[in-house]
């Protein structure tokens, strides 16, 4: 059996993701055939794996940073919320139903536990070392007797724990103490210690803390990672950040012409794989930014739609907040427009929807000759082509199925004057095309702007893991953090009371 880890945190987005990420990167560079895993992810921002399965992005940015071909072992359960209440369970990469929290924990989650353990054993019978990334935290004590991603695993699987907390937040310290003192004394015996994320200064002036740290819980820190910006792998969940006046972060690169261009990005609810804006955001002299008023369209050179898992519900706060009104102003003065999968769909003229919300005929905005149709089963594609005369590549997760009725061809969709829509996702990550795209919305907006000739997606990507790998190469006791993944959690750990309640369920 190879080694393995577990990356807890204390909170949600105290950096498990790219803490995880860092330490593949590290690994695969100092030789360990390395995989990422996570038992089960909330996600709106997923990826298509060359078989044809639904994994969530920061998998396969993990799996980029362990240099291997993401699959549906590395996630095998995804839920991906269609609303405060309720998801779509995707198990091994294919949907299975819609369920409500209180249904899957109530039962559901734990019977996945044999699936959960028998990918993480393939994986680790195929690999020197599987990385695993937690959910949320550790220490949520009304959910322990169903666990599958955190001390449930730990516990079946006999993985070491380290647990990342966000300094940057403040309370890190009590945090710290917190979750492990949470914990019974089986599930502590496997908490070998901390990481510190996103500090700022000087680190001396941490130790003292670190020191008593060590002396209240008998728990080493591993690392003090510094505060880093633009180090963010793909966001998992679209629902709980609110991306009101977000601005993605842009190349620093001044712009090649004479002009920038303004993107502006409808953030739909439920907005799903917003991560497609990304590639734009990576062009110097492209500023994007998250908008939800009509008139924040107005200075725009090019708007995008972007994909949801609500459809219909998109579109009526698009009507809502007047935006529709704004798309079509837009579409009439040939201003241009890009709708991606679900922002593809209410761009055309009517949907039929029997299967997301179940609300059946509804007319949508009309700009494109598009009609779409729910079908139950999803398609889940990595398609390649060919638009602008560039080699475009991308990636398929809807369950509409459009039925395009006249306009120019453009990818699977079609093109009216300025007005695009496709259901590829990832298309802009293709560096000719993206080009080729800009290129054609600096003209219709009368923009002296030029695409650099050089930028590279893929690299960029490449330069960023490697920053991660660097992160934890350079503040992390890397030869203590090797022992840790090759050895288990040292023996004799102190137990921190109180300790958790006796969970029905939890083997003592």
């Amino acid at each position: 059996m190879s080694g393995g880890l577990l990356v807890a945190g204390t909170t949600s987005d105290a950096g498990k993701s790219v803490v995880t990420a860092g330490i593949c990167r590290w690994l695969v560079r100092r030789g360990v055939k390395v995989a990422p895993f996570k038992a089960q992810n909330m996600s709106l921002n997923s990826f298509v794996t060359k078989e044809g399965a639904e994994i969530g992005r920061a998998q396969a940015m993990q799996a980029q940073a362990c240099r291997v071909e993401p699959t549906a072992l590395m996630n095998p359960v995804l839920l991906k919320p269609g609303g405060e209440r309720s998801s779509q369970v995707v198990l091994l990469g294919k949907p299975v139903g819609e369920m409500s929290a209180r249904g899957y924990h109530g039962g559901r989650q734990q019977r996945l536990l044999g699936t959960v353990l028998d990918c993480l054993t393939e994986l680790r019978g195929t690999y020197d070392a599987v990385i695993c990334e937690g959910a949320g935290s550790p220490a949520e004590i009304n959910l322990r007797r169903t666990d599958i991603v955190n001390m449930g695993i730990a516990r079946n699987a006999g993985l070491p724990v380290l647990v990342v907390g966000d300094i940057d937040r403040g309370g890190v310290f009590a945090s710290f103490f917190g979750t492990v003192a949470l914990l019974s004394p089986e599930d502590q015996a496997l908490v070998a210690g901390f990481l510190v994320n996103k500090f700022r200064g000087d680190v001396s002036l941490l130790e003292p803390g670190l020191d008593m740290l060590h002396g209240l819980t008998g728990r080493r820190t591993y690392g003090v990672l510094p505060f880093r910006h633009g180090l963010g792998i793909d966001e998992e969940d679209g629902l709980r950040v609110s991306l009101r006046g977000t601005v993605r972060e842009s190349n620093v690169a001044p712009p090649v012409g004479e002009d920038v261009l303004r993107v502006a990005v409808c953030a739909v609810p439920l907005m799903s794989n917003f991560t497609d804006v990304d590639a734009l955001a990576a062009e110097p002299g492209v500023v994007v930014r998250f908008v939800d008023r009509a008139e924040e369209l107005a200075d725009a050179d090019l708007v995008v739609v972007p994909g949801t898992r609500g459809t219909v519900r998109a579109l009526e706060w698009l009507r809502e907040r007047g935006l529709a009104e704004a798309l079509l102003r837009r579409a009439a003065e040939g201003r241009p427009v890009l709708g991606i999968c679900g922002g593809f769909q209410v761009l055309g003229e009517h949907i039929e929807d029997d299967v997301e919300s179940r609300v059946g005929h509804v007319p949508a905005l009309g700009v494109l000759p598009v009609r779409v149709r729910f079908a139950p089963e999803k398609t889940l594609t990595r398609p390649v082509g060919q638009a602008l005369g560039e080699r475009v590549e991308g990636y398929e997760i809807h369950h509409g199925i459009a039925e395009v009725l006249g306009g120019e061809p453009f990818l699977d969709g079609c093109r009216v004057g300025q007005t695009w829509g496709t259901h590829w996702h990832g298309s802009l990550e293709s560096d000719g095309f993206r080009r080729a795209f800009l290129r054609e919305v600096a003209a219709a907006s009368g923009r002296r702007f030029v695409p650099a000739p050089d930028t590279s997606f893929a690299a960029l990507r490449e330069e960023q893991l490697d920053r991660l790998g660097d992160l934890i190469e350079e503040h992390a006791d890397t030869d203590a953090l090797w022992r840790l993944i090759e050895s288990g959690a040292p023996s004799g750990l102190p137990f921190v009371p109180p300790g958790a309640p006796g969970v029905p369920g939890v083997p003592g």
